[in-house]
């Protein structure tokens, strides 16, 4: 054996791949190297070009104001920063794109070399060499022979095993006489019988391969071939490598390449319709678990009978014929995961849809795992501001929270999310944002924002369309936790947005009928309540023994017509720590964000609130209630008293403070100096429409004019007697400004 894979390293691979293959890849990519070494040479031109900004001048006419100066420096500083940002993205870029080239010449080579050496095997003096091993081989498949706990269940239903011998020659009858007599001892102490059979198949190569049941014992050449280039796919390509490194690189992925028999399971495709397929065989398999088809695709365990298999397919499944065989990859369905996924749009198995080439990840985690245990868990303490008043006020998001956004189509609960995921930007806050069934353009539409506004950078986009597969809807949640998982264990802080269950509960549903699942209420299987509470639940903050990390869920799900007593929203209702339901009534008033006040809570309350938050906002909720009872009681009346009027004009004010624009979170401090302003009345003066305009001069004038009580805001602690009478004062100071700045225009 050892003289057998001296002769494919050395003398195949060396002569092969030192003198034919390096060729072959100069050759491949020769004009592709030369435009990208072209363009990085373009590149470095411009880096070394000054940049023709325009110059701030030293000396100024008195009349120009100062206020015009400040802008002209800022002016000049954003264009330096603007500019030596592109230089570095159009470097990155230049980068990423010869990485994603080489590993297609990588990739496209090996398909040729492992052609190339099948071929040479085929020819002497190599066939004879293999040949000569038949033997050794024999011993070895001899040595790894065992009835697996599938056999044995399968002997006592048939009562007959089937056991086949395949080679690329015709075997010499001592050969197939000695494996054969073995097998048939080995299956006579369970009382079993063997159905012996003996097959050529000139595929192989050479070398032999025995299966027993569903069980392969492999030391052939093209299994070796196979796993070769397998080992070599996954070695990562830094970008930087010229022709001689790649091959020198893939010479010795070659050499470092473990030899020995290949133990696997192989089983049969039933039947395949609407991406599920029945299996046969793969007795073994455990739920989740991968299994690879002979086309390429690959596929996920999904239900266990006693006769068949059913299972999920990843990719397209036209491709996958009945009676083809299916392999058992060894492991459970994982994705990649790491800070390389940061800023890209992958799938659920964590391949790149951005365009921007290969993630080269060296982490992977299953999709489904255990959640944490109670023991590992802390308590939710600590505010993860989400920027919008309405909520961080009324309805406070903690780490490790689950918090439901609920609503009608058309309601705002996307934006709502995406505003919370912009908030985090300098909060070393991970996000993760899982898209299921939601529209191509909508994806990129929320990329591009994400991106002008500066979130891309510390965001995953993971999307499964509604052009995707049931499959893959299905998947998309539960990667996207995982590769939340890896970076809470990290102890580091993750918001993980579901865009949205509903669609994913249809998805699971469709999955379920295929696979002949009883259903129950709406169609629905009975574990649909299982199925999100098991993903829900891995949702948690950990304690500080654990790293202290967190993942924060805003679950999403559509609702009809209001309806929150449907099946799928009371379920997740009932699991999550609190709903924020936004109202379509309220939207289309233009309250916006339309949060419903009486039907949005959060079980965690102000303990998810900043001390200062908490003393501000404690009346709100109560006063914002008995406005709306209000509102709903005096639609039909004109004749209201005086207590009656100054509630609702005050209840107004307060709904217009709590309106906000998309995409302008802001920070704790700015909510509460608001919320502060017109609960006391400072704002009584000022209209509804007029709330933003007032808003803006009263942040203004406190970031300049009241610095010292602006930094005790920011603080966020619960405020004294004497910081009320200092915030007070200032308040009233802006009132009077105010006051004469309009009396001057007047």
């Amino acid at each position: 054996m050892e003289f057998f894979y001296q002769i494919i390293n050395f003398l195949i691979l060396l002569a092969l791949i030192w003198l034919i293959g390096r060729k072959m890849i100069v050759s491949i990519f020769a004009d592709r190297r030369a435009r990208i070494n072209r363009e990085l040479d373009e590149t470095e031109q411009i880096e070394q070009a000054e940049l023709s900004l325009p110059e701030v001048p030293t000396v100024f006419s008195e009349e120009i104001p100062q206020s015009i100066l400040h802008e002209v420096e800022e002016i000049h500083t954003h264009a330096e920063k603007a500019a030596a940002n592109l230089l570095r993205q159009t470097d990155g870029e230049l980068h990423d794109m010869r990485r994603e080239m080489l590993s297609g010449v990588r990739d496209a080579f090996l398909k040729k070399l492992s052609a190339r050496i099948g071929e040479l095997l085929r020819t002497e003096p190599y066939a004879s060499m293999l040949r000569e091993k038949e033997a050794e081989f024999a011993d070895m498949i001899i040595d790894r022979m065992e009835v697996t706990p599938g056999d044995m269940a399968y002997l006592r239903r048939a009562g007959v095993l089937y056991v086949t011998l395949t080679s690329a020659y015709e075997l010499p009858q001592e050969i197939v006489d000695k494996i054969g007599r073995h097998a048939t001892e080995m299956l006579a102490k369970i009382g079993g019988t063997p159905s012996y059979w003996v097959k050529v198949d000139p595929n192989l190569i050479g070398g032999l391969r025995f299966r027993v049941g569903d069980t392969v014992y492999d030391c052939t050449a093209e299994d070796r071939l196979y796993e070769l280039c397998r080992a070599l796919e996954r070695r990562e390509i830094s970008g930087d490598e010229d022709a001689e490194t790649l091959v020198a690189d893939m010479l010795e992925g070659i050499m470092s390449t473990k030899h020995g028999v290949n133990e696997y399971q192989l089983g049969r495709v039933i039947s395949v319709s609407d991406g599920i397929c029945w299996l046969d065989g793969l007795s073994d398999i455990m739920y989740g678990e991968v299994v690879e088809f002979e086309c390429g695709e690959r596929g996920m365990v999904l239900d266990i009978e006693p006769d068949r298999i059913g299972c999920v397919i990843y990719g397209k499944f036209e491709h996958i014929e009945s009676g083809s065989r299916v392999r058992r990859v060894g492991r459970i369905a994982s994705v990649p995961c790491g800070d390389e996924l940061l800023g890209r749009v992958i799938n659920p198995m964590g391949h790149a849809l951005d365009g921007k080439g290969r993630i080269w990840s060296k982490e992977r985690r299953p999709i489904e795992c255990k959640s944490p245990s109670i023991p590992d868990r802390a308590a939710v303490f600590r505010p993860l501001h989400t920027g919008i008043k309405a909520i961080d006020a009324l309805v406070p998001i903690g780490r490790g929270q689950r918090e439901l956004i609920i609503g009608d189509r058309q309601s705002g609960k996307t934006s709502v999310a995406i505003d919370a995921i912009i908030n985090q930007k300098g909060k070393n806050t991970v996000c993760i944002y899982v898209a299921i069934g939601q529209k191509d353009t909508t994806v990129a539409d929320i990329r591009e924002k994400l991106t002008k506004y500066g979130a891309m950078e510390y965001t995953t986009i993971v999307c499964a369309p509604a052009s995707a597969s049931a499959s893959f809807q299905y998947i998309a949640p539960f990667a996207g936790t995982a590769m939340a998982e890896y970076f809470m264990y990290q102890g580091r802080d993750v918001l993980i947005v579901y865009d949205d269950l509903s669609k994913h509960a249809v998805a699971y549903r469709e999955l379920s009928l295929l696979l002949h699942r009883p259903s129950g209420r709406e169609a629905y299987p009975g574990d649909v309540f299982y199925l999100h509470s098991r993903l829900l639940e891995r949702a948690a903050q950990l304690s500080p023994e654990n790293g202290g990390g967190s993942i924060t869920a805003l679950p999403i799900i559509e609702t009809q017509a209001g309806d929150i007593s449907a099946y799928i929203p009371t379920n997740v209702i009932s699991i999550t720590d609190g709903q924020i339901f936004l109202d379509s009534d309220l939207f289309n008033e233009g309250q916006r964000p339309a949060v419903n006040v009486g039907l949005s809570v959060s079980r965690v309350g102000s303990a998810a609130q900043t001390k200062l938050m908490k003393q501000v906002s404690s009346r709100l909720r109560m006063e914002l209630a008995q406005y709306r009872e209000l509102v709903g009681f005096t639609q039909f009346g004109s004749d209201l008293d005086s207590a009656t009027k100054r509630v609702l004009d005050a209840g107004e004010r307060m709904m217009s403070a709590l309106r906000q624009s998309r995409y302008a979170p802001l920070p704790d401090w700015k909510q509460v100096l608001l919320i502060y302003a017109v609960a006391e009345g400072y704002a009584a003066s000022v209209s509804p429409a007029d709330m933003e305009a007032f808003a803006e001069e009263m942040y203004s004038y406190f970031e300049g004019m009241q610095p010292a009580v602006t930094e005790m805001l920011r603080t966020g602690k619960k405020m004294s007697d004497d910081d009320k009478k200092l915030l007070n004062e200032a308040l009233a100071s802006f009132g009077a400004s105010r006051t004469a700045a309009d009396n001057e225009v007047a």
